[in-house]
């Protein structure tokens, strides 16, 4: 499980570390900086996956999502005495993200260009500069596993000597993503693949021309596709090889007397749910726009093969609010088997979820621009070190 997910100079988040539980929720308000911990998140996950450049890139590359206000704040400027302003710069250009947990833990540290690159056409392309693997929750020297500088990545052997693992890795390319030799690196192996477990869910179309409204070709479907699109192959799935029981408590809670109904015709997969005072069934297509959404959370979240960290973005969207009781519940559920982050702008389902077991809470604030945790000081931080080029 993941314990602290650390994030620096992207957009609003300056200096951002967060504590984080089995089921953890994220509240706050409008522009507080939510959105972006979510994006970060998926940027985390694009490394191991080798597109965290693509990603930047189509966010208008490193200068449009770098941290804005000044390297540091004072004590004056935030009291108010002098105006805020921009002071010289100690440090290098960076966006740095990073995880930890009990096991093994890992952060990416992004620049700009430099050298030759700067003659490049792919202007927008951020460099990775630095990447370290390391054994349990805090970075010592003596825990270090793997680490990256420009394209140098090495490897620490037995003797904690280290050694080349490549002399050439280009400045585009993740050593989380170019890692493949099982004897030489299990551990950023088993880095990779944890991160590449991760699910993000957070664009569920709902409209007339949803995916998820349409039949489809389907086989098994241990994990619902970010579009919905698989949704009546993912539910047959959770009942052939899930947990079918669970499944229909579920769409009993949030729909009492309903249940699902699956067909398949020539490996074309239809979803229909059967309600209480009609005479046929409604398929995907009649439902309404909540009853359709809280259907594809069902599917995310009772997967068969679940991830070993699950993230909703604002799951609470097109549900009328007598749904929110039963959606804490399932997303409960979900919390016994993976690590569950969810990104909320509801307070009814955040205190929801607040009462369930070993759920934390964390309330994001805006404060002179920068993202900060409600109510929390610079020793209620948990433990992070960065580290330097």
């Amino acid at each position: 499980m993941i314990s602290t997910l650390a994030v620096a100079g992207y957009r609003s988040l300056r200096d951002l570390r967060l504590p984080l539980g089995q089921l953890s929720v994220v509240t706050g308000a409008n522009g507080s900086g939510k959105s972006s911990l979510y994006r970060a998140l998926r940027l985390l996950a694009d490394c191991a996956r080798g597109g965290v450049v693509s990603s930047l890139a189509q966010e208008g590359g490193l200068p449009s999502v770098l941290w804005a206000g000044p390297e540091s704040t004072g004590a004056s400027v935030r009291a108010g005495d002098i105006p805020v302003r921009g002071t010289s710069r100690r440090g290098p250009v960076s966006l740095m993200i990073g995880f930890s947990s009990d096991g093994f833990s890992y952060l990416a540290d992004l620049g700009m260009p430099g050298g030759l690159s700067r003659q490049s056409a792919f202007t927008l392309d951020p460099e990775v500069k630095r990447e370290l693997v390391w054994a349990g929750p805090v970075l010592r020297p003596a825990t270090t596993l793997l680490r990256r500088q420009g394209p140098l990545v090495q490897v620490r052997h037995d003797d904690g000597s280290f050694a080349a693992l490549m002399s050439d890795l280009d400045p585009f390319e993740s050593a989380l993503a170019a890692a493949g030799d099982p004897a030489q690196t299990p551990e950023v192996l088993a880095v990779r693949g944890q991160v590449r477990s991760w699910r993000f869910y957070d664009s569920f179309r709902t409209d007339a021309g949803a995916p998820a409204r349409a039949s489809h070709i389907g086989t098994r479907t241990t994990a619902l596709a970010d579009d919905g699109s698989d949704l009546a192959a993912a539910l047959q799935t959770i009942r052939e090889i899930g947990a079918p029981a669970e499944l229909e408590a579920c769409v009993e809670d949030a729909f009492p007397g309903s249940s699902l109904q699956i067909s398949s015709e020539a490996g074309r997969f239809d979803l229909a749910l059967t309600q209480p005072g009609l005479l046929r069934p409604l398929r995907t297509a009649e439902l309404s726009d909540g009853t359709l959404r809280y259907l594809l959370w069902l599917a995310a979240l009772l997967s068969p093969r679940p991830g070993e960290l699950v993230v909703l973005n604002e799951p609470e969207t097109s549900l009328h609010p007598d749904l929110l009781p039963a959606l804490a519940r399932l997303i409960a559920r979900a919390a016994t088997r993976s690590q569950v982050l969810v990104v909320t702008h509801d307070d009814r389902l955040a205190t929801f979820l607040a009462a369930q077991p070993a759920a934390v809470t964390i309330e994001l604030e805006k404060d002179l621009g920068e993202t900060r945790v409600v109510g929390a000081g610079a020793l209620d931080q948990p433990v992070w070190s960065w580290g330097s080029r």
